[in-house]
């Protein structure tokens, strides 16, 4: 464990001035930000939207573009910046020739990246709840403030964590593997553009292909009917462990041991 986490704060100390960690940080504040701009000039025509309402048009234009597109790409990109670092300055053999377990250095890498995605989809909840109820004071017909959404975001965004993780584990061992990122950026732009295309036709067997995950992650929405009669705010529930979810965690299992025994072969040659 020490090996371990000596390793991972390696990974911080190598990474904290690249793109791909600071992508983790500003990608979140420049969407939220955008959108709160947008929302603080459109203000007027939103006045009479009820508060729900008003939360999901504000963070349902985020969500909807990372479960089209955004999330894959960033994965794609955060997963290739860790190992750059190491293909650029070909280090490979250097790491793995440390008095820390190959596991321990294999698995820190891993998780870190595992990390970013998750720091990043936190900062979209805290900047997404902090813009809004910003708009609700300095736009106080905006009530913003009358709706706590924060669980319900919570749990949304802990759901396409969840649809994430098999997506990064493949480009987490194609970006080990390939030294350029045009292998792995291209792989993982087709497979995007494919899950897209097969979530989007609701094909039966999507769920078994992970880049349709983030897509179908957005299924947790569901409304439910209306309550009492002249109700015009729907219920909304969020199914975390669906069978798209169960397929993540599995391929990101399986693919985190077959890529520890493919890396370290290569590795040590």
């Amino acid at each position: 464990m020490k090996g371990f986490i000596l390793s991972f704060r390696s990974e911080f100390y190598k990474t904290r001035k690249t793109m791909g960690f600071w992508s983790a940080v500003l990608l979140p504040l420049l969407l939220c930000l955008l959108l709160f701009i947008g929302f603080f000039v459109k203000s007027e025509h939103l006045v009479n939207t009820p508060p729900m309402m008003l939360w999901l048009q504000f963070a349902g234009a985020i969500l909807g573009i990372m479960g089209l597109l955004l999330l894959p790409m960033l994965i794609i990109f955060i997963a290739y910046s860790v190992n750059n670092i190491e293909h650029k300055n070909d280090t490979w053999k250097t790491l793995f020739s440390l008095p820390i377990s190959k596991m321990s250095v294999y698995a820190a890498k891993y998780f870190y990246a595992f990390f970013l995605v998750f720091f990043c989809l936190a900062l979209f909840v805290l900047f997404t709840l902090g813009f809004g109820n910003l708009l609700s004071v300095l736009k106080p017909g905006l009530k913003f403030n009358e709706y706590n959404i924060a669980s319900l975001l919570t749990q949304l965004y802990f759901k396409f964590f969840l649809a994430s993780l098999g997506i990064l584990s493949i480009q987490f061992l194609l970006s080990l593997l390939f030294r350029d990122f045009l292998k792995p950026m291209g792989i993982g732009f087709v497979c995007t553009i494919t899950g897209s295309i097969l979530a989007s036709n609701n094909w039966d067997y999507a769920y078994l292909f992970p880049y349709s995950h983030p897509m179908m992650a957005m299924r947790a929405l569901q409304q439910a009917k209306h309550g009492s009669a002249g109700a015009t705010v729907p219920q909304i529930t969020v199914e975390m462990f669906t069978k798209d979810t169960w397929v993540s965690l599995a391929i990101a299992i399986i693919v985190f041991v077959a890529g520890y025994f493919i890396v370290l072969k290569r590795s040590v040659k």
